[in-house]
């Protein structure tokens, strides 16, 4: 059974500000629970309504009813499982290889999206503008399905930090070069921009190569990609090039 201060803590992480105050997260779902099981995250405690994860101890672990697994879930129609991490310390930026930077991403989905994009192409550092939603959302760690635990993230002043950087930049804009013709280095920093606005000014202003994928329907009048799906093919085509 799960106590009432238990579903207040637990609800409570749905608030990004709660998950800083306790340092403390949640995931769902036997796949996502588990691959942060075999990672370096920490469980905090797992509420489940079967009688598995059986490597886990005991005292870390409560098995409920589908009743209760309601009050803590945050999906509309909730798993089997229910389980609450530590939040770990965030490590290093690993400034080597091919990186790729988020520039106020604000939707979930696609945050989780393009870190697993990311673990598939191996990219294995993500930078993050602090505008970029929380890592640590619900709906990110659902998205992300497991990925989350073998990609680095860090936020950083995004500005600053491309401004310093050795490596070369590529932005991605609709009037860039097509990426489809383009010598793609094996090390670099792609960035990939907000839903609504894309790449804000000032950062526009750092990034000394500027790519697009070109549209090839006849009537050309599709605003813009996902910036998920972009990412995908941009990445293809890095690991490709």
């Amino acid at each position: 059974m799960v106590s009432k201060n238990q579903i207040k803590l637990i609800s409570s992480l749905q608030q990004k500000k709660y998950r800083i105050a306790h340092q403390l997260f949640f995931a769902e779902g036997v796949k996502v629970i588990q691959e942060l099981l075999e990672s370096n995250f920490e469980l905090e405690h797992l509420y489940t309504t079967q009688n598995d994860f059986e490597d886990v101890l005991f005292i870390k672990k409560t098995l409920v009813h589908e009743t209760d697994l309601k009050k803590i879930s945050a999906l509309a129609t909730p798993n089997t499982c229910l389980a609450v991490f530590k939040m770990p310390v965030e490590k290093k930026i690993k400034e080597s290889g091919l990186m790729v930077a988020l520039d106020s991403i604000r939707d979930p989905g696609n945050l989780g999206t393009i870190l697993r994009l990311c673990d598939w192409f191996g990219v294995e550092q993500l930078l993050c503008s602090k505008e970029t939603v929380d890592l640590y959302n619900p709906k990110v760690v659902q998205a992300t399905m497991g990925s989350i635990a073998r990609v680095n993230v860090n936020y950083v002043d995004l500005n600053e930090f491309i401004s310093e950087t050795q490596l070369p930049v590529f932005g991605t804009f609709m009037d860039g070069l097509n990426i489809y013709k383009t010598s793609l280095p094996r090390e670099g920093i792609i960035i990939m921009g907000n839903e609504a606005n894309g790449i804000s000014e000032e950062l526009e202003k750092v990034i000394e190569n500027r790519l697009s994928i070109p549209r090839f329907g006849e009537v050309q009048k599709t605003e813009s990609l996902n910036v998920a799906t972009a990412t995908a093919i941009i990445l293809s085509e890095f690991r490709r090039g």
